[in-house]
């Protein structure tokens, strides 16, 4: 649930959308050539990757410092500075509309571009894909909170083992 006091047209949240029941669309992590564990990244994990890439140019009061792609989900930190204007994924969308009224201009529709970019790759390619329904953000507050939550998704990868099975509460 969205923090009901809260203005999510600007701000710093840390972000975790997930697959439907956790399936691992977006590739693998396997040990490299130096025992190092690194994430491969199946062609929708690519376009995921790229679609999360292309986030600033199509809102461009939006800034996306630090990501990662795992198999099952997307960790990123997304920076809202003020939208003055209604930004999406027009060359990416089908024309669909919401059946709960206007979700422009907040981080609602930067998520909701994103999902449908990566769905929409997978539909023209045939790849069986769902997203679970909803996403998880943290509102983040500080640079103490901004320090913490960048050197999770830093380290991610490496703690692949250990932090696979959290289940993040988001249905």
């Amino acid at each position: 649930m969205r923090a009901s006091w809260h203005d999510y047209r600007c701000g710093a949240y840390f972000v975790t959308i997930c697959t439907k029941d956790r399936e691992h669309y977006f590739g693998e992590i396997r040990n490299d050539e130096n025992g190092d564990s690194k994430m491969y990244l199946s062609p929708i994990g690519e376009m995921a990757d790229k679609c999360w890439r292309a986030i600033p140019q199509h809102f461009p009061h939006v800034q996306i410092p630090l990501w990662v792609v795992m198999p099952d989900h997307i960790h990123g930190i997304v920076i809202i500075d003020d939208f003055v204007e209604t930004q999406n994924f027009a060359s990416l969308h089908d024309n669909e509309t919401n059946k709960f009224g206007p979700q422009s201009k907040n981080l609602a529709s930067v998520i909701r571009g994103f999902k449908i970019g990566v769905t929409k790759f997978a539909r023209q390619n045939n790849i069986p894909f769902l997203w679970q329904s909803r996403y998880y953000d943290r509102i983040i507050r500080d640079s103490v909170g901004m320090k913490r939550i960048a050197e999770y998704i830093e380290n991610n990868v490496a703690e692949w083992d250990e932090n696979k099975d959290i289940d993040y509460q988001i249905d």
